[in-house]
């Protein structure tokens, strides 16, 4: 016998009060807000002139978007995943997706060069915290950190 339906379209809701999908943001976040990502935004990011909705904030907004990430989200829609369950029990300042796609549709090139900044300063910080690398010694006994370069960085 041969089924001759299809199914419905299916989807689903996480919509529990008490519970949190994606638990694991909590240390990566806590960790993130530790070595200053939210502060070096706040100091790098200059989106100015555009409104409460777009320029305000860039430190939150940003912490968003990267804990969105973090969590699997890959488009501004599915930063929604933050504010379902108990999300907003455990994070403060999570915005909307729109206000998100708002502010991220600001970014001129110099923003992004601010981004870069952003991250560079991070990293700084986080190498700081925890030794990333091990750092063996060369034959000399002085300290050497190994760097990988990939053919398609320009």
């Amino acid at each position: 016998m041969l089924f001759n339906h299809a199914p419905a379209a299916v989807s689903y809701s996480f919509d529990e009060p008490n519970l949190v999908s994606a638990a694991g943001l909590v240390p990566v976040m806590a960790f993130a807000q530790s070595t200053g990502l939210a502060k070096l935004a706040e100091e790098k990011i200059t989106v100015r002139n555009t409104g409460a909705d777009k320029g305000a904030n860039p430190g939150a907004k940003v912490s968003s978007l990267v804990a969105g990430m973090v969590a699997g989200a890959d488009s501004i829609d599915d930063m929604d995943l933050l504010r379902h369950g108990g999300m907003s029990s455990l994070f403060g300042s999570v915005y909307a997706p729109s206000t998100l796609g708002s502010h991220l549709r600001e970014y001129t090139h110099g923003h992004v060069k601010q981004l870069a900044a952003v991250s560079s300063g991070f990293l700084t910080a986080l190498g700081a915290k925890i030794p990333l690398l091990p750092v063996p010694a060369a034959g000399d006994g002085a300290p050497m950190v190994f760097v990988d370069i990939d053919d398609t960085v320009i």
